[in-house]
């Protein structure tokens, strides 16, 4: 009977979790293929600022003190930099946030350098990853690979709850995510590559196949690596969830930590691959 109810709540979590997915699929799938760049930099502004607030929000739990002005504007700033300047757009809103920051810093004496730090570092962990994924759609063929990139984080996390929820025997990283097994990995890895397998006989992307092949490792990766990092930030504070706005998700920072560095990564493998 213990078994059959805690089966009935995994599918019923799976639900929940896939219908707030898919709600976020539409914004996305809308915004790659009608809205372009700046459609797209639009949602990735919204999903990038509500995420670095519930991080910031975390590292207050740390008695940390960020500069929430600086940093949200840095992260709502870059995906309209990316659209409208490429990585010089970027770097100019990193450097800006950089300096701007260092101002605060010279200027309020109870300001610690921690602090600074936190500012800066929560606006580059989450908004100048994910405005890659602007990037992305502005490389040839951008919408399709913009799409696989955003489908291949959908179906890591996907497959890898399912596989790890019902077979996972070998936990990955038991301290830090003890739901985490390395036969989710195994599916999540195999999924995300044939997304990017598909990529290259459904679009012309230019792309050898090994090296889409090299893309969904890369990214599979990634979206672990993004999975555990964030994971050990809200250990460390000591929180369930980054927040409450997406069922069956938690937080907007929880939805979104692999695919935070999915998009850099995925990014720069497409660019060493040879897209343009």
């Amino acid at each position: 009977m213990a078994e059959e109810i805690k089966k009935s709540r995994s599918l019923r979590d799976f639900g929940v979790r896939a219908i707030s997915a898919g709600a976020i699929g539409v914004a996305f799938i809308g915004s790659i293929f009608w809205g372009g760049p700046f459609g797209l930099a639009v949602v990735v502004a919204v999903v990038g600022v509500l995420a670095a607030l519930e991080f910031y929000a975390i590292l207050r739990r740390e008695r940390r003190l960020p500069n929430e002005l600086f940093g949200l504007a840095a992260v709502a700033a870059m995906p309209f930099a990316a659209a409208l300047l490429g990585t010089r757009g970027l770097t100019a809103t990193v450097s800006a946030l950089v300096i701007g920051s260092l101002a605060w810093h010279i200027i309020f004496r109870q300001v610690r350098s921690t602090d600074t730090a936190v500012t800066v570092y929560g606006a580059v962990y989450v908004g100048f990853t994910l405005a890659h994924l602007v990037l992305i759609r502005e490389l040839d063929a951008g919408a399709e690979l913009a799409l696989a990139t955003v489908a291949s984080v959908w179906v890591n996390d996907t497959f890898a709850y399912l596989v790890g929820t019902s077979i996972g025997r070998h936990p990955m990283a038991p301290h830090i995510s003890p739901k985490k097994s390395w036969e989710g990995f195994i599916a999540g890895t195999i999924f995300t590559t044939g997304v990017w397998v598909a990529v290259g006989y459904l679009a012309d992307t230019g792309l050898s196949l090994g090296w889409l092949v090299l893309v969904g490792l890369a990214a599979s990766v990634a979206a672990v690596v993004g999975d555990l990092a964030e994971s050990r930030l809200k250990r460390e504070a000591s929180v369930k969830d980054s927040g409450t706005l997406l069922p069956g998700h938690g937080g907007f920072l929880d939805r979104f930590d692999s695919m935070i560095l999915v998009s850099i990564v995925t990014y720069y493998m497409l660019v060493f691959a040879g897209a343009k």
